[in-house]
């Protein structure tokens, strides 16, 4: 650490997880804690083509197109973002790399900073609970107000307990079959990646059933050995 209480070397760090596990929530919490920049693939690749990088005109010549963004875009932009001085004291990367091929090349990348990956993350869930967290959420159309079925309902049935509303919506795709196909999906994905970290002894299971704030101190935990 140097006077200012900033690592010499940014640390770079893996948040993973499936849909419904929290990793955004975590992450925040993670910024406003640690310092550290959340770093999510799609408002690196919105960001840049707002500012009109080489590498943003690339990503958007090819969305326009209606193709998918290549790895070694991706892996461009990203390297254009980590340079920034916000990024000095570390990052947390939230929803890349998706693949082993993708944590190569984010290997090769930090290996020409200087940098490594101190810590990948596993948010872990019970796949039979995420179901039920995710498929009973329904939010206020009024004000916007979060509830769900079992831990969350309102006072009275149908009836907004902040606005009065009863104007109640559910989304289309937290249906119990659509998230459990959803979780499958992540775990075929993910199965890979896990173990890609894990032979490189920087995997770090963190279980994430329990209250947000418990999950938050044991992810604070981890971030500060990860880091130190």
């Amino acid at each position: 650490m140097d006077g200012a209480g900033t690592p010499t070397v940014a640390p770079v760090l893996i948040l993973l997880g499936p849909p419904g596990a929290g990793k955004g929530t975590q992450a925040r919490m993670l910024e406003e804690t640690h310092g550290l920049i959340q770093l999510s693939t799609g408002d690196l690749l919105r960001a840049a083509v707002a500012a009109g990088t080489d590498a943003g005109k690339q990503a958007k010549a090819v969305m326009e197109a209606g193709d998918l963004v290549s790895d070694d875009i991706v892996i461009a932009i990203l390297r254009d973002r980590l340079a920034e001085p916000d990024c000095a004291k570390g990052v947390i990367l939230d929803g890349f790399p998706r693949t082993t091929v993708q944590a190569e090349a984010l290997d090769a990348l930090l290996t020409g900073t200087g940098q490594q990956i101190n810590a990948a993350i596993s948010l872990e869930v019970e796949d039979a609970a995420m179901v039920e967290r995710i498929s009973g959420r329904f939010t206020c159309g009024g004000c916007g107000e979060g509830y769900h079925d079992s831990f969350k309902p309102t006072a009275k049935a149908g009836i907004c307990d902040n606005c009065g509303s009863t104007d109640m919506k559910r989304r289309a795709d937290d249906n119990a079959e659509t998230v459990a196909q959803r979780l499958e999906a992540y775990h075929a994905q993910t199965a890979p990646l896990i173990d890609y970290y894990q032979t490189k002894g920087a995997l770090c299971a963190v279980p994430a059933m329990g209250a947000i704030e418990d999950i938050a101190a044991e992810l604070n935990a981890v971030v500060s050995q990860a880091t130190a």
